[in-house]
C-alpha cells in the first residue's frame, strides 16, 4: 500500500495531480506544515471552530486562520470525562486532541455559540489551560451570533465581529483591522474561493475529471491551512485539470451530494465514493457549498457589515430558526442536486449532534417527499474509519437509486 493510503490504481489515477498529496498531508495533523512556516513568517495563528466565524476577519494583514479540526483521533475517554458521551464527537475529540496539547500553536482561539456543545468544549479548553502555554498574549473569545437572519440578527454579528475579533486582534497583537485592511483580506479570501469554485466546476458531467474525494481533501486544507500559502498550488491543481483525461468508464454507479453538519474526516467522502457514489456536490460545514462563496463588497458601504450580512444571509447553518431560513435549506440542497445532476442525497449527521438532527430529520423527509430525491439519513461518528456498516448503507442505497432508475419510485435510506 503506497504511504498515501489508497490503491496502486489509484495514485496512478492521481499522479497528474502533483500537489494532491500534499495536500492529503497537511491534512494529517492539525499543525501542519503551513502553519508552522506562517507562524515563521511571523504571521499570528487564529484558531476558530465554526463556520459562523468570518473567515476574512481572522485572515487579515499579519494574521491567518487555521479551523481547528482533529485527525487521527483515537480514543476521547478524558474528554468523555469533561463533557459526558451525550455531546457530539467533534467537540469531544477537539478537547481531547487539547488536552494532548495538539492546539499549542495557536496564538488564540475565537469561537461563536454556534451551539452549546462547541461553547462547553472551548469553555473547559479554558478552565484547563490547555491552550497558550507560554503565550503571553494568548486570548480566548466567544462570539453570541444572531438566530434569525434580520436587521437586528446583522446588528449583533457586526457588534460581535468588533467586540470579539477585531479588537482582541488589534489590542493584543496590534493588527490593521482598519476597512482597508478588511478588504485586503476579502480579496485574498475570494481568490481561494473562486479557484475552489473553478476546480469544483470539473465534478459536473457524467465523466467528471476530479473525485469527489480529491475535491474535499483540497477544500478542507483551505480550512486548516494559510490560504496566502496555497494560492499558487491552487491555481497550478486548475490548470491540470483543464488537461486531465476523465477515466473511459466510470467506476461509479450514482451521483449524490452530500448534506449536513461538519465533515473534516476526508476518510468519509472516500468511503462513500469505495460504495459505488460519486459525490458531485457537498453542502457541509468545511465543504464548498456555500464556504466558498465568494464575499461581494461594494463601495457605499463598510466592509464588516458587508461581510456580516453575506455570511449570515447565505449562511445554510440549522442555528438560523426563522421560517424563511428553515424553508431556504431544504430548497438549497435541492437546486444543488438538480444542478450537479444528482440521483440522490445523503443526509448525515455527526452523532449527538443536536442542531442537525432536527435539520436532519425534516430535511430528508421534504426532500424525499416534497422534491421527490431519494434520501440517505444516516448519524456517523467522528471518524468514520473503514466503517462496514456505514459502507453498507451505502451500497444499499447506491443499489435502491439503481433500482429506482429501472422500475421508477422513491428510494429510501
Amino acid at each position: 500500500m503506497p504511504v498515501c493510503g489508497l490503491t496502486y490504481r489509484e495514485c496512478e489515477k492521481l499522479k497528474d495531480l502533483k500537489h494532491f498529496i500534499f495536500f492529503e498531508d497537511l491534512l494529517m495533523e492539525a499543525h501542519n506544515k503551513l502553519i508552522k512556516q506562517a507562524q515563521e513568517e511571523g504571521r499570528i495563528c487564529v484558531a476558530y471552530t465554526c463556520e459562523n466565524t468570518p473567515e476574512p476577519l481572522l485572515n487579515l494583514p499579519g494574521a491567518f486562520s487555521a479551523r481547528l479540526r482533529a485527525p487521527r483521533t483515537g480514543s476521547m475517554d478524558i474528554a468523555t470525562y469533561y463533557l459526558t458521551s451525550f455531546l457530539c464527537e467533534y467537540s469531544r475529540a477537539l478537547l481531547e486532541r487539547a488536552i494532548e496539547g495538539g492546539y499549542n500553536f495557536a496564538d488564540c482561539i475565537i469561537t461563536p455559540d454556534g451551539c452549546s456543545m462547541m461553547n462547553r468544549c472551548v469553555e473547559n479548553m479554558e478552565l484547563l489551560k490547555t491552550l497558550g502555554k507560554d503565550k503571553e498574549k494568548f486570548f480566548y473569545e466567544y462570539m453570541e451570533i444572531p438566530m434569525k437572519s434580520d436587521q437586528n440578527g446583522l446588528n449583533l454579528y457586526v457588534l460581535q465581529c468588533k467586540n470579539h475579533i477585531l479588537q482582541p486582534l488589534h489590542d493584543n497583537y496590534g493588527l490593521d483591522i482598519s476597512d482597508e485592511a478588511i478588504r485586503k483580506a476579502v480579496a485574498e479570501h475570494n481568490r481561494v474561493c473562486e479557484l475552489i469554485r473553478a476546480i469544483g466546476e470539473f465534478r459536473r458531467g457524467p465523466r467528471p475529471t476530479i473525485t469527489g474525494y480529491e475535491f474535499h481533501v483540497i477544500t478542507l486544507a483551505t480550512y486548516a491551512a494559510p490560504k496566502y500559502l496555497l494560492i499558487d498550488k491552487l491555481e497550478e491543481t486548475l490548470e491540470e485539470l483543464k488537461v486531465r483525461e476523465p477515466d473511459e468508464q466510470s467506476d461509479y454507479r450514482a451521483r449524490v451530494v452530500v448534506v449536513g453538519s461538519e465533515i473534516d474526516d476526508i476518510d468519509f467522502i472516500k468511503l462513500v465514493e469505495d460504495s459505488g457514489a460519486y459525490v458531485c456536490a457537498d453542502r457541509f460545514c468545511y465543504g464548498s457549498f456555500p464556504g466558498r462563496d465568494p464575499i461581494v463588497l461594494n463601495d457605499d458601504e463598510d466592509a464588516l457589515t458587508q461581510i456580516c450580512r453575506q455570511y449570515m444571509q447565505r449562511g445554510q447553518c440549522p442555528r438560523y430558526m426563522n421560517t424563511e431560513k428553515m424553508l431556504s435549506r431544504r430548497q438549497y440542497v435541492a437546486e444543488l442536486a438538480k444542478e450537479y445532476e444528482a440521483d440522490g442525497i445523503i443526509y448525515e449527521q455527526m452523532k449527538f449532534c443536536d442542531p442537525w438532527a432536527y435539520e436532519k430529520m425534516l430535511g430528508s423527509h421534504i426532500l424525499r417527499n416534497d422534491y421527490g430525491y431519494p434520501v440517505l439519513a444516516v448519524d456517523r461518528p467522528y471518524s468514520i474509519g473503514t466503517s462496514g456498516q456505514m459502507r453498507t448503507r451505502v451500497q444499499a442505497f447506491v443499489e435502491s437509486i439503481e433500482i429506482k432508475k429501472i422500475q421508477g419510485g422513491a428510494a429510501n435510506g
